[in-house]
């Protein structure tokens, strides 16, 4: 029976009844070429028409009737993709005919000269069609197919003879093991099944998506295993190893594009024709080739791509123009190993290796320290780079990154540049382990780091590398709220020496405030500077009067928000109350858990900061806390805000909910009574109708206290 009929078959009522009707080796037959079509529409066309479990129950029948019949299992069983045993060695393989590589081009000019070139050593170039094709950064691979059956695969190696790595390319689900594969006869009404060569030898590059990479990644990061630097290097890797168990596990996938050599059949005339003569035998090619009649069009595309190449599913380093023509191509010969019919028009380098001199560390303007790469300098797409992103100290130590190390280092279009990892087998022992920091390299503070976190931090408030962070959100509208103490103002004084932490807002002056802005400014301010200077004193002034929340949110306070300053206001009536705070106490305050708590109590500890509220104290900046609120009508129930209210502001939502006796809280939770909706919602609206917490909005926040 016809493997295109029974295809057509497989949601047929009859279905059942004529399998009944096969003998055992029929029905062996019928589920391997079943198998492969199944095969084929997940891992080349990404079409699957029938279900992972459906697909399972095929997969262990064939293996069942293997299993009775050993005899039986032949080389294109999709069973044998697995994996057999480790190899001892690679065998080297010969190739039919010269696998060759390609010269580069770099830029448009580089294209253009190679046109002309091969345009004087024949007219037809001049009106030839041009087929361009992505260059995917992988490994080439060579497969051979003998009557229609996968028989050998080898590396490219030096382009006359590669490695037999047959086992481990059998393990990749995007191959073929047999073509042309089985197709529905509606596929084969379209297109009918080409005449097969009896031996066939295609080319293509096994490689690993860049979604599937990342996967794989993650998931070894997740079980506490090292994890690769490449796809390219991790996909080659994978094929060039003894093992095909291990490859078997690793999302390799292939794409073919050339046919090296074929006896018997028809051979397409073309390179556009081929890659579809490709795809109708059943091999995976790739959708993103294009035919232009004129080389202009064909640059142009390179160029989007080049432009676009964070878009590919794969990673690529350029894209390849090639003479249409196959035999035009072929008359036009090789130049040692470069057929002159093709060039390699190349993206921008982003990956490159150089040597890591250094490890420096950046405090930011939260506090955050982070690490970075002193490089010996390079270019990576035409700038140079000398300092390189290394993420984090969790990233140091899992990539295993030592300074003296050659390390791989990429740039991706404007990204900061970032060390990928080590190369390992360039290292002469020379090398050095880092060790994070123990104290702040800006001000000599010990820096603080919680077990289960990533980041380093520096809890210094006078820390010179946080001081416009920390000023800036001291007076800002949610916290000490000094109305015209701008950035622009607040860096003009840091420069001028006025201010080194924030307490030294409150003794300031009015000739340090004119001082500390420039000429400039005093031309294109909107009010005279002296005027300036005295509505800015009267602001600071005024912020004396501020609560204890406020001064609490405004101390920056790693993991203290709003929501919980206004919590400490509460259970503490002042600054020094809350200073002699344990950790064990801090966590009786709902909100409050075993890491914030022992921030805050780390951050009350330190010298430096102490000596930051012992000024405030003597400035008068040190409230009391909150008088305990009367029960209202809103008593003992939590509510979140999201969106913009009609009437109310998110700060007078909040103390109308506070008057009436009730909490607000910045995050939905299962606690959460009421879900306060406004315009433009933000993703809490999502979470409350999840955990099924009643929304309501302004209005019927209003009549729950009439």
């Amino acid at each position: 029976m016809h493997i295109n009929y029974l295809c057509d078959l497989w949601q047929s009522t009859h279905f059942l009844v004529i399998m009944n009707h096969m003998d055992l080796r029929s029905r062996y037959e019928w589920l391997k070429q079943e198998v492969h079509y199944h095969n084929y529409r997940y891992h080349v066309l990404d079409a699957p028409i029938i279900s992972d479990a459906e697909y399972d129950r095929l997969v262990k029948e064939l293996k069942q009737i293997e299993a009775e019949h050993p005899d039986w299992v032949t080389p294109d069983s999709p069973s044998q993709r697995v994996g057999g045993r480790p190899l001892d060695r690679f065998e080297k393989v010969r190739h039919p005919a010269p696998v060759l590589s390609l010269a580069n081009a770099f830029t448009a000019d580089d294209v253009y000269a190679w046109f002309d070139r091969i345009r004087k050593l024949d007219e037809r170039v001049e009106r030839a069609a041009l087929v361009v094709e992505p260059k995917i950064d992988g490994l080439s691979v060579v497969l051979h197919y003998r009557e229609g059956l996968f028989v050998q695969g080898a590396t490219r190696g030096d382009g006359d003879a590669g490695e037999d790595i047959t086992a481990n390319l059998r393990t990749v689900r995007s191959l073929p093991l047999r073509i042309p594969l089985p197709r529905s006869s509606e596929d084969v009404a379209t297109a009918p099944p080409p005449a097969l060569p009896s031996y066939l030898v295609v080319r293509g590059e096994a490689f690993i998506p860049i979604r599937d990479f990342e996967a794989l990644n993650r998931k070894l990061r997740e079980a506490g295993e090292k994890t690769y630097l490449n796809p390219r290097n991790t996909a080659a890797g994978s094929l060039r190893q003894l093992d095909p168990k291990l490859t078997a596990s690793r999302p390799i996938t292939l794409l073919v594009y050339q046919i090296v050599y074929a006896e018997g059949g028809e051979i397409p005339p073309t390179q556009w024709q081929t890659l579809n003569y490709l795809r109708t035998l059943g091999f995976p090619i790739t959708d993103l080739a294009r035919r232009f009649d004129t080389l202009e069009a064909a640059i142009a595309y390179a160029q989007e791509w080049e432009a676009r190449r964070d878009e590919l599913p794969f990673e690529a380093d350029g894209m390849v123009i090639k003479i249409d023509d196959l035999a035009l191509a072929a008359a036009l010969g090789v130049v040692g190993k470069d057929p002159r019919s093709a060039i390699a028009f190349k993206f921008a380098a982003r990956e490159v290796t150089t040597l890591l001199h250094d490890i420096g560390v950046n405090v930011g303007r939260t506090g955050v320290l982070t690490p970075y790469a002193v490089l010996e300098p390079v270019e990576i797409g035409g700038v140079i780079v000398e300092r390189a992103t290394l993420h984090n100290f969790d990233y140091i130590a899992e990539k295993d990154i030592r300074i003296g190390d050659r390390v791989l280092v990429k740039r991706a279009g404007d990204v900061i540049p970032y060390v990928i990892g080590p190369v390992i087998e360039a290292r002469t022992g020379q090398e050095h382990v880092y060790h994070p920091p123990s104290t702040c390299p800006a001000c000599g503070q010990p820096v603080e780091h919680f077990e289960g976190e990533v980041a380093w931090y520096c809890v210094n408030a006078a820390c010179p590398a946080q001081l416009m962070r920390n000023v800036e959100h001291f007076v800002s509208r949610g916290a000490m709220d000094i109305v015209g103490m701008g950035a622009k103002i607040v860096e003009k004084l840091i420069e001028a020496g006025k201010i080194h932490h924030v307490a030294d807002l409150y003794t300031l002056t009015r000739a340090d405030i004119l001082e500390a802005i420039t000429k400039k400014d005093r031309k294109t301010d909107k009010q005279p500077p002296g005027k300036l200077a005295d509505n800015l004193l009267a602001a600071i002034e005024q912020s004396k009067r501020q609560p204890l929340a406020r001064l609490i949110t405004a101390l920056g306070i790693r993991g203290v928000g709003e929501v919980m300053a206004a919590d400490l206001a509460r259970a503490y009536p002042d600054l020094d109350a809350l200073s002699r705070a344990t950790v064990e106490e801090l966590q009786q305050i709902e909100g409050i858990g075993p890491n914030t708590a022992a921030s805050i109590v780390d951050w009350f500890k330190r010298e430096a900061n102490q000596q930051v509220l012992q000024k405030l104290k003597a400035a008068g900046v040190w409230p009391k806390g909150e008088t305990p609120k009367q029960e209202g009508p809103l008593s003992g129930l939590t509510f979140v805000i999201t969106g913009a209210l009609p009437s109310f502001t998110r700060e007078q939502a909040k103390a109308f909910i506070e008057s009436h006796g009730g909490k607000v809280s910045d995050s939905v939770s299962k606690n959460t009574a009421y879900l306060v909706v406004g315009e433009n919602p933000g993703s809490k609206l999502e979470k409350a109708q999840r955990l099924g917490v009643k929304i309501i909005g302004e209005e019927e926040l209003k009549r729950l206290v009439t």
